[in-house]
């Protein structure tokens, strides 16, 4: 009888009251589903301060045209440099030509430039670098003693020397003494002396040689102060270099007033033979 009661009893109980199996079975369910629903519910932010991400910079390259001056500049090759790889070689007469053509050509036609080609029988024997002053003019001019005995023609000399500036001027004049013996010599140059007193210098009294530079024996053949017909002999001190290892006709000024000189009839006197040309 109790177990009748009992199922009885069950069968009265309604649905979803007390805890029958199946309402157990259906909780147990509802919170397998809600503890996946929490499973799936998103964390919460944490509380921790995210990085900021760090800003970077670009380096921005540097100009490339500023290294390729710099370089160029540095590359530039200087006197020194190439003396250094080469010994230096003696002034040849073709390297006087050479360098007229090379400063006239953008201003003369091919025919003006053909004009300018001087004969090879008015240079006279170049120093191979081996002489003195004195020993390469005893050279050239043998017969100086006569010359200068001959010689009696005011504002004018027989012999003139042409270097780079006034120091050089009384180098060359001191180590000439051998050479010149009784000859009467004048410096023409522009330091510390003026045209009017060169000037009178050569109308007082005859003067043999002259040793100076070309801007101020161009500006007294200018002024009529010096004669250049009697000349017979023009001496470019052509290989001698100076602190900077420079040539008188590597100094631009020192190159245009020697050919400014050319042209004030030194070249038509070479081209008659009355005039010599000697490159020491």
């Amino acid at each position: 009888m109790a177990d009748d009661l009992g199922d009885e009893w069950w069968e009265k109980q309604p649905t979803g009251a007390g805890s029958s199996p199946e309402a157990s079975d259906g909780e147990e369910g509802g919170r397998d589903t809600e503890v996946m629903q929490q499973e799936t519910v998103p964390l919460p932010a944490s509380s921790k301060k995210t990085k900021q991400p760090k800003e970077c910079f670009l380096i921005q390259p540097k100009d490339r045209k500023d290294n390729t001056t710099k370089t160029r500049k540095r590359r530039k090759k200087k006197i020194t440099d190439v003396l250094a790889k080469s010994e230096p070689k003696p002034g040849v007469p073709e390297d006087l030509q050479k360098l007229m053509k090379d400063y006239y050509s953008s201003s003369r036609s091919v025919i003006e430039l053909e004009e300018l080609n001087l004969p090879d029988s008015c240079f006279l024997k170049a120093n191979d670098l081996t002489h003195s002053l004195s020993s390469y003019l005893k050279e050239i001019c043998p017969k100086w003693v006569k010359l200068r005995k001959n010689h009696s023609e005011k504002k004018s000399v027989l012999m003139l020397i042409i270097c780079s500036s006034a120091i050089r001027t009384l180098e060359l004049i001191r180590s000439m003494t051998a050479f010149r013996g009784d000859s009467k010599v004048i410096k023409l140059f522009a330091k510390h002396i003026k045209v009017q007193e060169q000037m009178k210098l050569l109308e007082k009294r005859v003067v043999h040689l002259g040793v100076g530079t070309p801007g101020r024996i161009k500006e007294l053949v200018k002024q009529g102060g010096l004669n250049l017909n009697p000349l017979k002999f023009l001496v470019f001190d052509w290989n001698w270099r100076d602190q900077k290892l420079r040539r008188m006709m590597d100094i631009p000024e020192v190159r245009k007033e020697v050919f400014e000189l050319l042209e004030m009839g030194v070249l038509s006197l070479c081209k008659s033979e009355s005039l010599k040309l000697g490159l020491f």
